[in-house]
């Protein structure tokens, strides 16, 4: 749509923030208060209403995105919202190695086996690793703690947590960085070593290029959004 404002701020409401466009409060899609929990988010938020053209483009605002996720839908959602991320524990991508050649299989081990030993160390539990794509069950206990521990997230986190697990493949991963205090670089280093690995191999064209760095753009967003998130 056109843009229709000139002047963005950040104005306190109650605990959080909201943003106001000339004087008016911005509202989500679901007419609820953008309201954000800490200044940093907003500051993050407004960023990028200010830096709109001519036109508003919802597309080059994924904070805004994240925020009205967060407000309307995990918020009211959140149990089942937290479920469907919690599952990804039942295929964690750091569980599955592969079984050939050598050097692929040293590099996931030097990257995702202090992973793996800090969440084991972090939830007290144990994960079940295997070699192949075959699925493998999990320890129902192991299951149990990393679920709650997902649904202990409040909404805005939940939402960051949410983008870096889905694009990662990995809950160990998202939890990592959001209560293991991880690189979000590192972490995307070590998501990553399997398609690097095949790029070192056979190449990479320039639409296969772009895919790669838009995802690991959303990924360092998801990480900064966790990050601001919080006190």
């Amino acid at each position: 749509m056109k843009r229709f404002y000139t002047d963005v701020a950040i104005v306190p409401a109650g605990d959080a923030f909201a943003i106001q466009l000339d004087g008016r409060p911005v509202r989500t899609p679901a007419r609820a208060l953008l309201a954000l929990p800490t200044e940093a988010l907003a500051e993050a938020v407004a960023q990028e209403w200010s830096a709109q053209g001519q036109t508003v483009e919802p597309g080059t605002m994924p904070v805004t995105g994240l925020a009205n996720a967060a407000i309307d839908h995990i918020a009211i959602h959140h149990v089942a919202f937290g479920e469907e991320v919690a599952r990804y524990a039942q295929s964690d991508l750091l569980c599955y190695r592969a079984e050939a050649p050598a050097t692929l299989v040293a590099r996931q081990a030097f990257a995702w086996d202090p992973l793996l030993d800090w969440a084991q160390a972090h939830y007290d539990v144990l994960f079940v690793v295997t070699q192949g794509i075959l699925p493998v069950p999990q320890p129902e206990e192991m299951l149990l703690r990393l679920r709650n521990a997902v649904l202990a997230q409040d909404p805005f986190t939940l939402a960051g947590l949410s983008t870096l697990v889905t694009i990662s493949g990995s809950l160990v991963c998202g939890l990592a960085i959001v209560e293991g205090g991880h690189d979000p670089d590192a972490i995307w280093h070590a998501a990553d070593i399997d398609d690097a690995w095949q790029v070192e191999r056979w190449g990479e064209d320039a639409e296969a290029a772009a895919r790669t760095a838009r995802r690991r753009a959303d990924f360092a967003m998801a990480g900064d959004f966790c990050r601001m998130s919080r006190p």
